[in-house]
């Protein structure tokens, strides 16, 4: 079976207005408690019988706590802020939903895990691209750091191109990106 709904432009503005609180409140420049209570919440849904498509949104952080932790990935500066600022959310303890509601306690971060993936779409494809290559230099078993450095150089001008582009795209559209997280 198959339930979908649609979120409106008032449900966009409420999800919007709550990553803007969670970053006016400063949270995400505890990188180790954003991360630590991220990972809980990853193992926490895991451990639950929430609804698969719940279990699968949530898992998804896996993929950005990975590219925070990844030592040859070095996401930095203002990129490494994007994401921390959209994992912030995880370590607040303010809910739309509390967790503890059995069933739907996780559906608001689900919610919020699918806008934050299409908000960050140009850095979780480079760093798949990223890993991949280097996946593929270890089977190779060709030892050049220079060609792991260049490759995660020129993929991470490319993200930025690309976020660039599309805001410019949707500022031209509607005068902000579609869910506004930066």
């Amino acid at each position: 079976m198959k339930i979908s709904f649609e979120l409106s432009d008032k449900d966009i503005r409420y999800f919007r207005q709550v990553l803007q609180k969670v970053r006016k409140g400063r949270s995400a420049e505890k990188e180790d408690v954003v991360l630590r209570e991220a990972k809980a919440l990853l193992t926490e849904v895991a451990a639950t019988d929430s609804p698969e498509f719940v279990r699968n949104r949530i898992a998804q952080l896996g993929k950005l706590t990975d590219m925070l932790e990844d030592a040859d990935w070095r996401l930095e500066g203002e990129d490494r802020k994007r994401v921390l600022n959209a994992l912030a959310y995880f370590a607040d303890p303010d809910d739309l939903i509390p967790d503890r509601v059995p069933g739907l306690g996780y559906l608001d971060d689900a919610i919020m895990v699918e806008l934050v993936v299409t908000d960050l779409k140009h850095e979780i494809e480079a760093y798949d691209a990223f890993v991949e290559f280097r996946k593929e230099k270890k089977k190779a078993r060709a030892d050049t750091p220079d060609a792991l450095e260049q490759r995660r150089t020129a993929l991470q001008a490319r993200m930025r191109r690309r976020r660039r582009s599309d805001r410019a795209r949707h500022e031209r559209k509607a005068g902000r990106s579609p869910i506004g997280l930066w």
